[in-house]
């Protein structure tokens, strides 16, 4: 059997057929389209898996041998397969299961994104084999999923694990959810160039500003890592105090859970060994019992897959 897994972006839907071992063995894409109806852009998806189902490629690309769909969104769904609300997207209570099924009568799962990639990473990436972890996405915002007994835990009313809203800093900086000093105005990719500037700002002979040309507006995260690397004095000091921030929430994690693994991905992370390193050595030093042990924190290792996979994988 195989099943279908749906990775729909702000900008681009990403469609694969996954079998058993978890591998994806057809893929194919679609741009996102918020302007037309809600349901052309499910007949668009539809069309799209039709044209996947091609069994002169492969025996198995055939309808009847499709266990379920599965989809992840940039929002929150209910256990219905409403989406609750999906900004991005501009959709808000929208009946994606039921639309789907009007189509293709096959079993139909919808979650968030960052829960999708969660479980993708539990079932074939860099947790697979542990019953607990934590996955966190650094990039524009902050996504986190939680794996407990090898199943996505997202709380009584589907709303939970959202990491990114937890307060680090009472007062601290406003965040785009109405709240101030959120995890995600300390600790997103939009958190680092924010800090970036605003030290480019008082210290312009830094090397950061020359990566971008002199342009504070053309900053990016991978900036401020190469700049560290090339011992930079001021990328130094901001990319510490990043640190700090991240293994400050991480540490929250580990102390309220304490899952197997943490799991980084997203656009910081790619940063790699220099990220996972600093990591490692700080975020020790903020959990309550740090004499005993501790979970590892990795980085995410499948990718751009991850969103297919793990939205097979739904159930």
């Amino acid at each position: 059997m195989i099943r279908i897994g749906l990775d729909i972006g702000g900008t681009g839907i990403q469609i694969g057929a996954v079998d058993e071992s978890n591998q994806i063995i057809a893929q194919a894409s679609i741009p996102t389209r918020t302007d037309i109806p809600f349901e052309d852009q499910v007949q668009q998806m539809v069309d799209c898996i039709h044209s996947l189902l091609d069994p002169q490629i492969n025996p198995a690309l055939t309808m009847e041998n499709v266990a379920s769909i599965g989809a992840g969104i940039p929002g929150i769904a209910n256990e219905a397969g409403t989406v609750i609300d999906c900004t991005n997207l501009g959709w808000k209570y929208t009946p994606l299961r039921q639309e789907f099924q009007k189509r293709i009568d096959k079993p139909f799962f919808v979650d968030n994104d960052a829960n999708v990639a969660a479980l993708a990473e539990s079932v074939a990436g860099i947790s697979a084999g542990t019953s607990s972890s934590v996955f966190i996405t650094l990039g524009t915002g902050i996504g986190s999923g939680i794996i407990i007994n090898g199943k996505v835990w997202k709380g009584h009313h589907g709303i939970g694990g959202e990491l990114g809203h937890m307060i680090l800093k009472l007062d601290g900086e406003p965040c785009s959810c109405g709240n101030h000093g959120c995890v995600e105005t300390y600790c997103s990719a939009t958190a680092m160039i924010r800090m970036a500037r605003e030290a480019v700002a008082k210290h312009p002979d830094s090397l950061i500003l020359k990566l971008a040309e002199g342009n504070p507006k053309k900053i990016n995260a991978k900036m401020v890592f190469d700049a560290v690397r090339q011992e930079d004095a001021v990328a130094k000091e901001l990319f510490q105090r990043y640190v700090s921030y991240l293994s400050q929430a991480i540490a929250g994690v580990v102390n309220f859970l304490d899952p197997e693994v943490v799991i980084l991905g997203g656009g910081v992370s790619k940063a790699g060994s220099l990220l996972l390193d600093a990591i490692r050595a700080e975020y020790p030093k903020y959990v309550l019992f740090n004499d005993q042990p501790l979970p590892q924190v990795e980085i995410a290792s499948l990718s751009a897959e991850a969103g297919i996979i793990g939205a097979a994988m739904l159930s």
